[in-house]
């Protein structure tokens, strides 16, 4: 690792006052930067923090009203840039996530073996069995939208915070565009395929304490859909059209077409035949039948494309 290579954290503060001082304490020597951004916490958060850590590497960011997870990294990783950062790391304030990873993390953008890092509570069986069920349901069902819309097939987890990211990559996210909540990360992911980013992820352990969410399940599950499916259709439209024309370009309109066409077609000569009470000719049966299997194909060859296509070589090193 380079020794001249300035490692920043930023750590988003909502109601966290219990856990924050000893995840501060946790990170290692290594991080020249600790950035608090005290997203109108109203136990105070960054005001403890800002009383315990004078004349130290920690500087504490105050917002007047909360602006949600995206809000609070979007104003650390501007600060970030300020401090003229080399590689970024995201970490909650609440505990659940080992600052021991920071190191490795940063040796990975360090070493330009990825752009992105980004953790994965998946990896190990035992982790797994020891995460809230509801937790595993939700990150099931956001893990197969999350593929579609962002391009990146071969990852899971799409919603962990736990992040690390090159300066080069930061410089040419714009910010502004990205959701404030909790869709944050996922639309991060988005953004950073449409740039050709190189995503990591990066085994780690969830310590699950009293902390409480406050994310909801239930409001994600109906939210979140909607928005993976708007970007999914904007990646689409960027990279296979506006950016590039490639034979997948063509695959997938006439794949949709042909299906469209077979089923509709179908299901109005089913309906008229069962009026009628009369059989179908071979011949409709097999314009059904072809238009439906060819439009299948047709997608399934896009799809095919669209994951060998996922990006494999990093931007380029930090600064």
């Amino acid at each position: 690792m380079e020794r001249d290579s300035i490692v920043t954290v930023v750590i988003p503060a909502f109601k966290v006052s219990d856990q924050i001082c000893s995840v501060i304490d946790a990170v290692p020597d290594l991080v020249n930067h600790i950035i608090v951004v005290d997203d109108a916490c109203p136990e105070g958060s960054g005001e403890l923090v800002e009383l315990k850590y004078r004349k130290s590497r920690v500087l504490v960011t105050f917002h007047e009203r909360n602006l949600g997870v995206g809000g609070a990294m979007k104003t650390g990783y501007k600060k970030a840039k300020e401090l003229n950062s080399d590689v970024i790391i995201k970490i909650d304030g609440d505990g659940q996530m080992d600052p021991a990873n920071i190191p490795e993390m940063t040796r990975l953008i360090i070493d330009n073996e990825g752009d992105y890092i980004k953790g994965n509570r998946f990896f190990d069986i035992e982790t797994v069995r020891s995460m809230p069920k509801n937790r595993i349901f939700g990150n099931l069902i956001l893990s197969f939208f999350a593929k579609f819309s962002t391009g990146y097939w071969k990852i899971f987890d799409p919603n962990n915070g736990y992040t690390a990211i090159s300066s080069t990559a930061l410089s040419r996210i714009q910010l502004e565009k990205i959701d404030n909540r909790y869709f944050f990360e996922s639309d991060f992911l988005f953004r950073l395929n449409l740039i050709r980013a190189v995503v990591i992820d990066f085994p780690m352990n969830a310590q699950y304490g009293s902390e409480k969410s406050n994310l909801r399940i239930g409001k994600v599950l109906l939210e979140f859909p909607i928005k993976h499916l708007r970007n999914f259709f904007k990646r689409i439209a960027y990279t296979y059209y506006l950016r590039d024309f490639t034979l997948a370009s063509i695959e997938l309109p006439i794949g949709l077409a042909l299906s469209m066409f077979g089923f509709t077609f179908g299901l109005v000569n089913f309906l008229t035949s069962r009026e009628l009470n009369q059989s179908t000719a071979t011949g409709t049966l097999i314009v059904i039948s072809m238009s439906i299997l060819v439009g299948i194909q047709l997608i399934l060859s896009f799809f095919a494309y669209d994951i060998d296509s996922s990006p494999t070589k990093p931007i380029g090193k930090a600064r």
